[in-house]
């Protein structure tokens, strides 16, 4: 009986731990929007020239995620920059349209 309640009380604990541990772990939201992407101001590769996610201005759409301490950056969804992108600063994305994730990254 004793072995059996220990047996069960270790399977609690495992249980919690990985509660625990799969509860701190954050996902991307789902916000992508239904519509045509919008129109979009690129300025220019955000880590070089060649890079696939790009520095974003001011446009109607964007100019509620400009701030003047962070970069406003747009990556095509799922793509292997975006997915750099995010491993290489931990960057959350802040908005999606049909075609892009949209990234605010502060300055370093």
């Amino acid at each position: 009986m004793e072995r059996r309640r220990e047996k069960i009380m270790r399977g609690i604990g495992a249980c919690a731990l990985v509660m625990t541990v799969t509860g701190c772990v954050e996902t991307a939201p789902e916000i992508a929007i239904s519509e045509p992407d919008p129109e979009l101001n690129f300025v220019r590769g955000y880590r070089n020239a060649a890079d696939e996610c790009q520095l974003v201005g001011e446009t109607p759409f964007t100019v509620d995620f400009l701030d003047d301490a962070t970069d406003l950056v747009a990556c095509p969804t799922d793509s292997a920059g975006m997915a750099s992108l995010m491993a290489e600063t931990g960057a959350q994305i802040i908005t999606q349209t049909n075609s892009f994730s949209f990234f605010s990254i502060p300055y370093r």
